[in-house]
């Protein structure tokens, strides 16, 4: 039966730094889809006379890694080590991915170029600090079975060193079954825990992942209907269908819901004072909940850890980090935030 057996508890300030202070001495391996996010920004100050449309004058123009590599730099920002397995076109845009993921400090030995698709690029135009338009350049067909055997070696080459593992899905292809195979042997074999951040397709691929982290939006599209974060009976259901040990779902503005290994059924509110910019705030929770679990904190730790995480990555434009001091700040502004 369901049950609320943390309810009450709050993750203090000084837990939360032991937990951050052990993060120093995790090694986490990132699988999945590797993007270039690029950005122009400029100002507006006048409507096209050819269309309906604003007139950017470029100012400024920026690049950083994204998709399943913002997870990685999410992880290295907040203290650990980090490698990562995908894959990138041989196009100037992926030596762009590979400079900025050394510039990081971030393991790039698990990425594979491939000539059968280019690297995924996001363009985004910003005036005045807000997103006019998002460009991308992609392609999302299923990778063939040499790319997919390729990926899996390194992957379980890489797995050795590795204290979790993280599958990163942003629907363009990589995470296909015999990836999701070697991912789940991979962890199973080496007794790590694992952290998926699904899509729609291969949705339901993961059964015996260690924490399954989808968003309302996902999970109402993977179940074919409404979400109820506040059911436990209804989370738990999910959970079980799912084949996760721990099921946290992310509700945006309403915070998050944990259902855990062990039946209870947690509640946690947003601890977001002001929102900026909501891009990439998924990544960050990703990436907080895997480096939390593999310094052994509990899952409900790692997502009360994850909320703080959140609400500092959306007070930033654009796809940003946040670091172990400013969630430290966040927390110790916020004891208040405890599980329900």
């Amino acid at each position: 039966m369901s049950r609320s057996g943390v309810s009450g508890r709050a993750l203090t300030t000084e837990r939360a730094a032991r937990i951050l202070e052990a993060a120093r001495d995790v090694s986490v391996l990132v699988v999945g889809d590797v993007m270039l996010d690029r950005y122009i920004t400029g100002a507006v100050d006048r409507i096209s006379p050819e269309a309906p449309v604003p007139v950017v004058r470029v100012e400024g123009e920026s690049a950083a890694v994204g998709g399943a590599a913002n997870v990685a730099a999410n992880v290295v920002a907040l203290g650990a080590a980090c490698r990562i397995v995908g894959c990138v076109g041989r196009d100037a845009a992926g030596e762009l991915v590979a400079s900025e993921l050394a510039a990081l400090g971030i393991g790039a030995e698990g990425i594979v170029r491939t000539d059968e698709r280019p690297t995924t690029v996001k363009t985004r135009i910003l005036a005045r600090r807000q997103q006019v338009v998002r460009v991308d350049r992609e392609t999302d067909a299923d990778a063939s079975p040499a790319l997919a055997a390729a990926v899996s070696e390194v992957l379980r080459a890489l797995t050795a060193e590795s204290d979790i593992l993280v599958a990163e899905d942003y629907d363009k292809g990589l995470l296909v079954p015999p990836v999701i195979r070697s991912f789940l042997d991979a962890g199973r074999e080496g007794d790590v825990p694992t952290v998926v951040d699904p899509k729609r397709r291969n949705f339901f691929a993961y059964p015996g992942v260690t924490v399954f982290k989808p968003n309302a939006m996902e999970l109402t599209d993977a179940m074919g209907g409404p979400v109820h974060p506040d059911d436990a009976g209804w989370m738990e259901g999910t959970r079980a269908r799912l084949g996760c040990c721990n099921l946290l779902l992310t509700l945006g503005d309403r915070g998050m819901a944990l259902q855990d290994a062990d039946g209870r059924h947690l509640r946690i509110p947003a601890a977001a004072r002001s929102v900026y910019d909501v891009s990439g705030a998924g990544d960050t929770v990703t990436a907080v909940m895997a480096v939390a679990l593999a310094a052994g904190a509990e899952p409900w730790e790692g997502a009360l850890l994850a909320t703080h995480a959140a609400a500092v990555e959306v007070a930033k434009a654009g796809v940003a980090t946040v670091s172990p001091p400013e969630i430290l700040e966040h927390a110790r502004t916020h004891e208040e935030l405890r599980p329900g």
